[in-house]
């Protein structure tokens, strides 16, 4: 992992034990330099987030058995009052920097404590009748703390990435057999994974303005559909395109790292709107439609409309007009600029309606239609990957920008606009999207 998220990581613990820089209210140390690799990448969804969240806590409560050896050896008390008031504090502190509410957040860390609390007791109790029989190295607190720490960071990104689904009436019903799965520990109790929940269920998330609430919690949500090659697409579970490897270098310039959230053309001002990510990338299309009701950054690639069709059939389609012919089948995915431009400007051909824009140009090649009229990428690149699909109009009908779709929120703009100069500059969009159109092109 790069040394900017090692940063963060550092950052983010300093704010769970007294810290200087926390307690006057600075903020977190100037990135370092981005990740040297874009890692793996596929959607977050509502039901992983919620069982990596368990997972950080059932790992919280078996570190408790080494807490409770190194108290038994040194005589050391349970509780802790300081150390746990100042955990928990804090955690409310940075929970609300993260767009959630502090109380709570501390209360959910109060219950971490009593749970905790609860199985060192019950083991002192035990070591105390039948001697003390731990069976693993008994290191000590200032050992196991760095641990704890990077857990309860992990628990207060978890709950960021989970606040959706613990928000939802019915969450701690719903989650009841994730919980039995994940929170495996032999210390919990069936009453104990109950009262989890129910702390759970009471986060509720506060509206705060994106660029501090990312540096916070070192998480940039990122909505993309996933069916747009060569800017973003999801196979086999696993999401690529130039896009997304863009969407990760940004995120490495703020020390973040990427959730990528599922959306489609349909619902993604919508999405947005609703602040399901932070932001939008994938090929999106700036539109008037859009620019009403949302930011949008600078535009990094440009192009247009075209006409694609079969090879043995691209001389018939070699205007709008040709393709605006009442035995001609136009297809178009639901949602987009292609179908908006479509509806606008074809008024005698049929039109098809697919939802999936990734089968789209199967079926043209099969025979299921006769035209799409798309983005002049899309056309270059499924024209590669289609040996029977051709470009039936050389130059563009439209011209448009692809930028990255935002709120309008002045600082997130800047910042994603002072970055994206310099990538510009580097030329690294150009470079990237030729990198992606030529592997995708050889991908079938």
């Amino acid at each position: 992992m790069a040394r900017g998220w090692a940063i963060r990581c550092q950052w983010l613990a300093c704010l769970l034990v007294s810290c200087p820089a926390f307690a006057t209210g600075n903020t977190m140390p100037q990135p370092g330099p981005v990740w040297q690799a874009a890692p793996a990448a596929s959607f977050t969804t509502e039901e992983a987030a919620v069982a990596g969240l368990l997972q950080a806590e059932d790992a919280r409560l078996a570190l408790m058995p080494a807490v409770a050896a190194v108290k038994w050896q040194t005589h050391a008390p349970i509780f802790d009052p300081p150390r746990e008031t100042a955990v928990i504090h804090r955690a409310g502190d940075l929970g609300e920097q993260m767009g959630l509410a502090a109380d709570p957040v501390r209360a959910l860390f109060e219950l971490q404590a009593q749970l905790a609390r609860r199985v060192q007791s019950t083991l002192h109790r035990q070591w105390a009748h039948h001697g003390f029989s731990f069976a693993g190295p008994v290191t000590s607190l200032a050992q196991l703390r760095p641990r704890l720490d990077e857990l309860t960071i992990q628990l207060l990104q978890g709950l960021y990435l989970a606040a959706p689904a613990l928000e939802r009436r019915g969450f701690a019903a719903q989650y009841a057999a994730l919980a039995r799965l994940q929170l495996r520990d032999s210390h919990w109790s069936e009453a104990g994974r109950s009262q989890l929940l129910r702390a759970m269920a009471r986060i509720t998330r506060v509206r705060t303005p994106p660029e501090p609430r990312i540096r916070a919690s070192g998480i940039l949500r990122v909505g993309t559909t996933g069916d747009y090659a060569p800017f973003s697409i999801e196979t086999g579970g696993a999401l690529s395109g130039s896009d997304i490897t863009l969407a990760q270098e940004l995120a490495g310039s703020l020390n973040a790292r990427v959730a990528f959230v599922r959306t489609s053309w349909s619902s993604l001002l919508e999405d947005l709107t609703r602040g399901k990510f932070d932001l939008a990338i994938g090929g999106v299309s700036v539109t008037p439609a859009r620019e009403a009701r949302a930011a949008f950054s600078l535009g990094y690639s440009s192009g247009g409309k075209t006409i694609l069709a079969r090879c043995a059939d691209s001389g018939k389609y070699t205007s709008l007009a040709a393709v605006d012919q009442p035995r001609v089948r136009v297809i178009v995915n639901s949602g987009g600029t292609n179908e908006a431009y479509a509806r606008a400007n074809i008024h005698r051909a049929r039109l098809l309606v697919y939802q999936d824009n990734r089968a789209v140009f199967d079926s043209i090649a099969a025979g299921g239609a006769d035209v799409m009229i798309t983005d002049d990428v899309e056309a270059e690149l499924q024209s590669r990957r289609h040996r029977g699909l051709c470009r039936a109009y050389a130059g563009t009908l439209t011209h448009s920008e692809k930028a990255i779709l935002m709120p309008r929120d002045p600082e997130l703009i800047a910042l994603v606009n002072r970055w994206l100069q310099g990538e510009l500059a580097a030329g690294e969009p150009d470079r990237l999207l030729k990198s992606y159109l030529d592997r995708e092109s050889r991908a079938e």
